[in-house]
């Protein structure tokens, strides 16, 4: 009697006689933000984590975790393909918030308002800069062509555009999207004011920056704007915009973090892209030579392209995979880097097809990198994929500090994996295979993949989305 006594008075009281929705086992819970590595056992009531402990929790529910590691849900800043199909694939890649932040979207309610309540992972967007020009200069929006894109906006115009993405904000936009690669007109003035626009919101500015090859202004220009708003900059994929002197970028980044810009950047572990072959990007595509054709991918098909194909497809637009354009080096530098966040890049899926980054990113990174490279441990790689990408948005976002987290009131955002078998198949020719080594996926306490099995209509996904004001 006394020994229950004590034991009673030990136990926190919410755990003594509670039953809970579902307890998740004996897993090896991993959490980022408190360092706790340690076999406890997960107690979830309705869409918060109601407990983590060492000692016996009862469940409706209970979810076998032993041998896997229980961590929070892999947060993914930089995700295209914004439609269940791909929220499926991600499900299977431990992926519990997909976020379209790069190029963004032209009207936030109506994204927000087609995904609500029918939807298996947190879902947000930004309020896109590039679509935005569009409508200014044009009346309507095109996507990433257009010769509008390439012109220097006037000044009528661009009050438009402030007006277009200071409505975006007002509709709760995650952040702002900057496909700067994809409108060569964009001037340093214009990035300086849409940036100091972001900041009086607390909106991050998300960049894909221009491309350069020799020197480093596409991002000194970006820094520049965020220097003198005080705009937080966050810079996608480095990889593919550093390409193998992305670690001189990210000596560069540093430096400005230390000089008291809020920068951030993030990489995909492959060392081949994938974009619109309508876009900007290769107005110059008729220079390239015959052997460099055949090295693209058009993603429908899967076909290798031919000088004939290219500009047949480029009239049509489309997705394709581009050749490798940087050492496997490069990658697993950036990869292991303490700087980087992952983020997938994931792409439409067409047709069945897509950059296999689509399905593998984070599995490969578990796999690959961590396991079987040793580039990074296990521990640095989830904060990438949780914690550290929680953090950018929680200036803007308050309910992004309930995720990323394996703790008491936190969001029961959960992935289950086996550290020794998680790994991508997806590849390049055969791009649409799901993950190995993911047993259990919940979002917002609903369970979503369970014993590696898809869960048909989970609808746990809830907006990421900042304050309406109107």
């Amino acid at each position: 009697m006394l020994r229950l006594l004590v034991l009673l008075l030990v136990l926190p009281p919410a755990i003594v006689g509670q039953t809970y929705d579902i307890v998740i086992q004996n897993g090896r819970v991993i959490d980022p933000d408190s360092g706790l590595d340690e076999v406890r056992n997960v107690a979830i009531q309705g869409d918060k984590i109601a407990a983590v402990t060492s000692r016996p929790v009862t469940g409706r529910k209970t979810l076998d975790a032993r041998g896997h590691v229980v961590a929070p849900g892999f947060i993914d800043l930089h995700q295209h393909g914004q439609s269940p199909t791909n929220y499926r694939a991600q499900v299977h890649d431990g992926v519990t918030t997909a976020l379209e932040l790069e190029i963004g979207v032209e009207n936030v309610s109506a994204w927000y308002d087609e995904r609500t309540a029918r939807t298996p992972v947190n879902y947000g967007a930004s309020i896109s800069h590039p679509y935005s020009r569009q409508i200014a200069m044009t009346g309507s929006n095109p996507g990433l062509e257009g010769e509008a894109l390439t012109e220097e906006i006037n000044p009528q115009q661009f009050e438009k555009l402030k007006a277009q993405i200071r409505q975006g904000l007002e509709q709760g936009a995650a952040a702002v999207g900057f496909g700067i690669a994809y409108t060569p007109g964009a001037t340093q003035s214009e990035l300086n004011e849409l940036f100091q626009l972001a900041a009086e919101f607390n909106a991050s500015c998300h960049v894909h920056m221009r491309t350069s090859r020799t020197d480093f202004t596409n991002l000194d220009e970006v820094l520049e704007a965020a220097g003198v708003s005080g705009a937080s900059l966050h810079i996608v994929h480095i990889n593919s915009s550093g390409r193998d002197r992305a670690p001189q970028y990210l000596d560069r980044i540093r430096q400005a973090q230390l000089d008291g810009i809020d920068v951030t950047t993030e990489c995909y572990p492959y060392n081949r892209g994938s974009t619109l072959i309508q876009s900007h990007l290769f107005d110059d595509w008729e220079s390239y030579p015959e052997s460099e054709f055949s090295q693209f991918i058009w993603v429908e098909t899967g076909e290798a392209l031919t000088r004939e194909t290219f500009g047949k497809y480029r009239k049509t637009g489309g997705t394709l995979i581009q050749p490798a354009s940087y050492k496997e080096e490069t990658v697993e530098t950036l990869v292991g880097h303490p700087m980087t966040i992952i983020a997938s890049d994931g792409m439409w899926i067409d047709n069945g097809r897509a950059h296999p980054r689509t399905w593998g990113t984070f599995s490969r990174v578990l796999g690959r990198y961590v396991r079987e490279m040793q580039a990074l441990t296990i521990h640095e790689a989830l904060a990438k994929m949780t914690i550290r990408p929680a953090r950018r948005l929680e200036a803007r976002i308050p309910a992004m500090r309930q995720k990323g987290r394996i703790r008491s009131g936190a969001d029961a955002d959960i992935v289950v994996f086996d550290p020794e078998t998680v790994i991508d198949v997806a590849t390049f020719s055969d791009p649409a295979r799901n993950s190995k080594g993911f047993r259990h996926v919940l979002v917002n306490g609903v369970v979503t993949l369970e014993d590696g099995n898809f869960v048909e209509n989970a609808a746990g996904g809830r907006p990421i989305r900042a304050e309406v004001t109107r």
